[in-house]
């Protein structure tokens, strides 16, 4: 059948579609009656309960019962003060831990499905808890179906319902009949329920119920709550906590005990006691992890970068491979066509009202019968739809639309056309075919692909005279054309059909001996900020992939305007994959840059070889076919705008844009992140050592207890809350990119920094110890305390400054790029001055303001303890973490060496397990 023979015929007018859908009047009306599409959830917490749940801890509970002891006793002042200090403790933590809540909550709204529905007559992108019954769906391959609805057109449709039935091969659904039966019971092939996923084909669906009602909510009210998980590091951070407490507990149960024995009140050393374990326990280390993680992920949403699990934050700062896909991630994902090639002619696409050129003469390309059933090809065999705007859908297929448009060749009109059959599009089949029927029941099947397939498929080729047997030389001549496109950047794809039997049904069979027609050269330039990143990320010893289903000249072309490829560096298709072994394959991706012409299953053996061969890899991707590939890789990247519903469900990592540069900031934001954390250990352990030591050398040393317990207790309060919390804001440091990614067997006191903890909170402790003795032997007691309660906040206050960098000094690291860290430490010394200089508060704290003299004596003291760390840092420092040496592949030996400093057995931050 000649497709030219109707295409000059005009159709009669297209009839209204069945997907007109429903009017946002009517389903705000049914919304009303029916209620939103969600399953019931927990229950939220409330307020109130969090902030109970501040004082539930055990030292905490002791600390009180201790105020109570003081009131029976008649100490109300002292049961007072130590009172609203606990209230104050707890209502920093319940802020820290309501806000938190408040953002996870709103970025689970952001991770929401999303639905294709019908509204109005256009079809938009709506959340999917906003579906009614009634509602029209549009679904595609890859697609979490949003609620249960009735199919009313399908195409090759099949779904994985293995959630609701436990049968692990896909189900194939088919369009109702004119009188479907009501309700939505399990099983039946017209229907598609909430939360399976089609793996294949596309439909048209309406809603036939929502929320509690589909499957998924009956099954869902049968199951119980069930309770959040902390992420990895929380965990290790915990037991890190407890281990230290259990070392402070023995320490302060000593002072305790010396103290008594010598002669001080029992009751007293039993409150120092105490107080001196709630401040020495790091016991809000991991709620600070939660508040320091969810606050980079709210700024790393702002940036484009939506983190589906918290853990995957941790492992973004060891990433050392970016495996990227390259259409919309690399690319703007704007398709254009620049090119049509037909048998004998190479002609130039310009936009222009004449926009076809051909050695710069304009042409009518449907002159000839090849470049008229192209054109066709490329109009029909295609999803996309008109809009108001231009053409709807996959971005390949809106330029081929937009082409054959040019030549005055639009769906809309061809409708004397109709297409009645559809084998989609896959990555492994890589071509569509659809079979179209004219008014005398003539049918052809349109096929469209990449040209070496295509090619392999043809076996004659359309010419001015009619068809013609398609012979090698001619073949080869094809293939050169493609290959000088491809070299230039382009995406080649191909177009051929073939006339269908009376009686042949539409199969892949069908595809063979087919009639070649001409080719279509597109395409996507490189986003502008991609160069950059890329190269950013090398800088931070990151080397990123690509890997593509493109022809291996076009990536290779891609690759080398964004700097991913180098001349030297290997370029590799799916079929050489598939001839090396496991071995040559190791090897290969070591000095492999660009992958081409690969199927799933390629994506998935790179990943592994990397995971092999020592590498924490991230894997982007977005169709439902990448979804092993993105769940098998240490961080798994979803696109946002173009991915499906399993892909982001598989993924860590969701780029809001679909953008390269995005990943290399979530990068940037993950090293940040992680520095953060390690600088407010830092300076809790230290700051913690040093009190500690300060009470257990004074009772040693046969001194008065240095600090009573309401002392003890501001100093936890003022040092401990705001100033840390303040320190994991932290922005990230300028060079932070310019370091190689940190070991995966790197623990989180790698680098001397147990070392550094150890000598500052020595340091800390005997400054304040020395200016307690020195005032002992020069004043009264209450001035003694209150020197040593002076000089232990603001030696802190200083050390939070000194832990703003790893690799710089206090005199060297920027003091004011943090302005709420300012703000913490300015409150937090006021504070400290207001319990000597304000006397109502003065007279609760049991403390004596101090002269200008004294207050230069512990100004100098305060130098002593920077200048000392100064001097002796190098001292204490290994190899800074992100430091270390890159090579092609850890040996055997670097793999079993032992990091040097403390590390909680089992430490391994950046291997997060996956729920």
């Amino acid at each position: 059948m000649k497709i030219m023979n109707y295409l000059r015929e005009d159709g009669p007018e297209e009839q209204p579609r069945v997907e007109q859908g429903l009017s946002t009047k009517e389903a705000l009306k049914r919304q009303k009656t029916a209620g939103k599409n969600q399953l019931a959830g927990r229950e939220q917490v409330h307020p109130f309960r969090i902030f109970l749940c501040q004082f539930k801890d055990f030292l905490t509970l002791v600390l009180l019962g201790g105020t109570v002891v003081s009131v029976v006793t008649g100490e109300f002042t002292e049961a007072l003060t130590i009172a609203v200090i606990i209230l104050l403790n707890g209502l920093l933590g319940f802020i820290q831990e309501y806000r938190t809540e408040r953002t996870l909550e709103a970025l689970k709204k952001m991770a929401a499905p999303r639905a294709r529905v019908w509204r109005d007559g256009m079809l938009t992108a709506l959340p999917a808890e906003e579906l009614v019954p009634g509602d029209r769906l549009s679904l595609e391959a890859g697609d979490r179906v949003p609620a249960d609805c009735l199919i009313l057109e399908a195409a090759a449709l099949q779904a994985d319902e293995s959630l609701l039935t436990g049968e692990s091969a896909a189900a194939s659904k088919e369009a109702a009949g004119q009188h479907p039966a009501p309700g939505n019971e399990p099983g039946r092939k017209d229907l598609l329920y909430m939360g399976t996923t089609l793996t294949a084909g596309r439909a048209v669906g309406e809603v036939v119920a929502i929320g509690m009602e589909t499957q998924m909510g009956k099954i869902a009210g049968m199951l119980r709550d069930i309770p959040r998980e902390d992420t990895p590091l929380q965990k290790r951070l915990d037991q890190l906590g407890k281990t230290i407490a259990a070392g402070c507990l023995i320490i302060c149960a000593i002072v305790a005990a010396a103290g008594a024995l010598r002669g001080e009140p029992l009751f007293t050393m039993l409150m120092t006691g105490i107080s001196l374990a709630v401040a020495a326990v790091p016991e809000g280390l991991p709620a600070i992890v939660t508040v320091s993680l969810a606050l980079a992920v709210r700024r790393m949403v702002k940036r484009k970068a939506l983190v589906r699990r918290l853990a995957a934050v941790e492992t973004l700062g060891c990433t050392d491979v970016i495996c990227s896909d390259k259409t919309g991630t690399l690319t703007q994902n704007r398709m254009t066509a620049v090119r049509l090639y037909l048998p004998f002619d190479d002609i130039t696409v310009e936009d222009s009202d004449q926009p076809f050129l051909l050695e710069g003469r304009r042409i009518d390309p449907l002159r000839s019968e090849a470049g008229r059933e192209a054109l066709t090809v490329f109009a029909l065999c295609s999803d996309a739809s008109e809009g108001p705007d231009g053409f709807i859908g996959d971005p390949t297929e809106t330029a081929l639309a937009a082409l054959a448009a040019k030549a005055g060749l639009l769906p809309s009109r061809m409708t004397h056309l109709r297409r009645t059959g559809e084998l989609p599009f896959d990555s492994v089949r890589k071509r569509m075919s659809v079979e179209v029927e004219d008014r005398n029941g003539e049918r052809t099947l349109l096929c469209k692909g990449g040209c070496d397939l295509i090619l392999s498929r043809c076996t004659t080729i359309r010419t001015a005279q009619g068809p013609a047997a398609l012979d090698q030389r001619m073949r080869q001549r094809i293939l050169d054309a493609a290959n000088a496109m491809a070299s230039e950047g382009l995406r080649v794809l191909a177009a051929a059909s073939r006339p269908l039997a009376p009686n042949e049904k539409l199969s892949e069979q069908s595809e063979e001996g087919l009639c070649f027609l001409g080719l279509a050269g597109m395409m996507d330039p490189p986003r502008p900020e991609v160069r950059e990143a890329v190269r950013s990320c090398r800088r931070a010893g990151i080397r990123t992939v690509m890997i593509t289903g493109d022809h291996q000249l076009t990536a290779r072309a891609i690759a080398g305007q964004v700097g991913i490829w180098h001349k030297g560096d290997r370029v590799l298709t799916g079929a050489e994959l598939d001839r090396m072994s496991e071995e040559e394959l190791g090897r290969a991706v070591e000095e492999t840059s660009v992958y081409a012409r690969v199927s799933p299953r390629h994506k998935l053996m790179i990943v592994r070889a990397l995971k092999k061969r020592g590498h924490i890899t991230a894997m982007t991707g977005d169709g439902v076919n990448d979804a092993p590939a993105v769940r098998e890789a240490d961080i798994g990247v979803a696109m946002g705008i173009s991915g499906t519903d399993v892909t982001r469900e598989a993924s860590d990592l969701v780029l809001l844009d679909d953008n390269f540069a995005t990943l290399e900031a979530a990068v940037e934001e993950g090293r940040a992140i992680y520095q953060n954390i390690r600088k407010f250990i830092r300076y809790l352990l230290s700051c913690n050592i040093g009190e500690v030591l300060t009470m257990f050398l004074g009772i040693l040393m046969g001194m008065p207890v240095v600090l009573l317990p309401i002392h003890i207790l501001l100093v936890n309060l003022v040092t401990d809350g705001l100033p840390a919390i303040a320190l994991g804001l932290e922005p990230a440091e300028k060079d932070i990119m310019r370091r190689p990614p940190r070991g995966s067997s790197e623990g989180i006191f790698a680098g001397g920094l147990l070392s550094r903890i150890l000598f500052r909170g020595c340091l800390i402790g005997l400054t304040t110890l020395f200016v307690f003795g020195h005032f002992l032997g020069t004043a009264d007691l209450v001035t003694a305390r209150s020197a040593a309660l002076l000089t232990l906040v603001l030696t802190q206050l200083i050390h939070v400054f000194e832990c703003k960098s790893e690799e710089h000094t206090i005199l060297s690291i920027p003091l004011f790029n943090n302005l709420k860290l300012l703000a913490a430490s300015a409150f937090s010394a006021l504070t400290a001055f207001a319990a000597l200089y304000w006397p109502p508060f003065a007279r609760l704290m049991e403390t004596a303001p101090l002269s200008m003299e004294n207050l230069l004596f512990i100004g100098v003291c305060l130098l002593a303890a920077p200048v000392l760390s100064i001097l002796t840092g190098r001292l204490f420092t290994e190899k800074a973490p992100g430091r270390r040496k890159k090579t092609d592949a850890p040996s055997q030996e670097q793999k079993q060496k032992k990091s040097r400093g403390f590390r909680i057995r089992g430490f391994r931050p950046c291997k997060p397990s996956r729920p």
